[in-house]
């Protein structure tokens, strides 16, 4: 018999223009001072300016953070937790992709929890709710709008730590389409292939249910549908919506599930190198696709097929080698860089292989993976560059 848990803390705004309501919305939390966490990419996109404007005529006086990194930092997680708290801001609003509204998550956490973000490090360590969180995706990748994990960089380990709690989960999430018209096509494909990953580790994972299942096909097949489409032309908002989609519904189903191999692998390197996430995920998806589809074929064949291919008359095992080679043109076709291009050097694959072996999801992956796997499969995603 099936037994399994769902939760959702958060409430899901999602729809074209929906994040012009970000005043009202932070005036119904009881704002009075809003603090926006962004990065100076997404500021100097005029993204966020729109979000000041709304947040003033709401009568929320806001202020803003922008000194986010690619691969957040503790150092700005406290530099933001003091501004905020000698601004007295009684909200946080983040806009951006998955460092911003993971920064904000753990800034919140040391304001209403106090300590070092290293203290909740883990699952369940955070004791009360953060300060209200609004969060406003403008990638369609990560799904942090919608998760209860915030992935910070250890600085004096350079390790890449993850603190989950439902309490750390934004309170509400403005998912608009149209924030994302913008994006580069580089951006749009690394951030499309995190949200690949998310949903195919979501579907794959020991914890996956048949909640989380079925979100996570479904964002598979709207990757499947339109991530070369927005790729080509950002301006399609027919594709942008469908990848928004995507990633919200990604987010929802790793979220009450879990990540496995490939973000163990990515945010190794991620620690070691500042290699940024959705290009981590890229390089190991289709090296752990073909290493764990002999552990949950059924599941990797509907990947396979939910992505395009022609699984008629295979095998469950035939069909689920489909998925990698699925996963490989997808990445070909949007200019994905090698693993040693993106500047992974052999003679740090122990350190990598131990710090993926330590993290906390690497025992939801459907395969036992070894400290020995990971290298292997380091070596194998190596390898592989040096061919092409």
């Amino acid at each position: 018999m099936t037994s399994f848990s769902f939760q959702l803390p958060t409430r899901i705004e999602f729809g074209s223009g929906v994040s012009s309501t970000v005043g009202e919305e932070a005036k119904s939390l009881g704002g009075t001072r809003a603090m926006v966490v962004t990065d100076s990419g997404v500021d100097a996109a005029g993204l966020v300016k729109p979000v000041l404007e709304r947040l003033s005529e709401a009568g929320v006086a806001p202020i803003v953070f922008d000194h986010v990194a690619p691969n957040p930092r503790d150092t700005s997680v406290e530099l933001g937790a003091k501004l905020a708290s000698a601004e007295g801001c009684d909200v946080l609003v983040a806009v951006g992709g998955g460092s911003p509204m993971d920064t904000a998550k753990a800034i919140g956490v040391i304001i209403t929890n106090g300590g070092r973000i290293q203290d909740y490090e883990g699952l369940g360590q955070v004791r009360n709710p953060i300060t209200p969180l609004i969060a406003i995706p403008t990638t369609s990748g990560t799904g942090s709008e919608v998760t209860f994990w915030a992935v910070i960089t250890d600085s004096e380990r350079s390790f890449k730590m993850s603190v989950g709690s439902p309490l750390c989960a934004a309170t509400v999430a403005l998912v608009d389409p149209e924030l994302t018209v913008g994006l580069p096509a580089s951006v749009t494909a690394y951030t499309g292939v995190d949200a690949l990953t998310h949903a195919v580790e979501g579907y794959t994972t020991t914890l996956a249910e048949p909640l989380t299942d079925s979100l996570a096909v479904t964002a598979i097949r709207l990757i499947g549908k339109s991530l070369r489409r927005a790729y080509a032309n950002g301006a399609n908002i027919d594709a942008r919506h469908d990848m928004s989609l995507a990633s919200l519904l990604a987010g929802v189903a790793f979220g009450n599930s879990d990540i496995a191999a490939v973000h163990c692998m990515g945010e190794a390197i991620g620690g070691l190198y500042d290699t940024p996430h959705g290009i981590a995920m890229a390089i190991y998806l289709p090296v752990v696709t073909e290493f764990n589809c002999i552990a949950v074929p059924d599941k990797y064949a509907v990947v396979a097929e939910a992505l395009g291919e022609d699984i008629s008359g295979l095998s469950h095992l035939e069909a689920a080698k489909r998925a990698a080679v699925a996963i490989r043109k997808l990445t070909d076709d949007l200019g994905i860089p090698s693993a040693s291009q993106a500047g992974v050097r052999r003679e740090d694959f122990p350190r990598l292989a131990h710090a993926a072996s330590i993290n906390v999801s690497v025992e939801s992956n459907p395969r036992v993976t070894t400290e020995q796997d990971f290298h292997a499969l380091f070596e194998a995603a190596q390898s592989v560059g040096a061919e092409t």
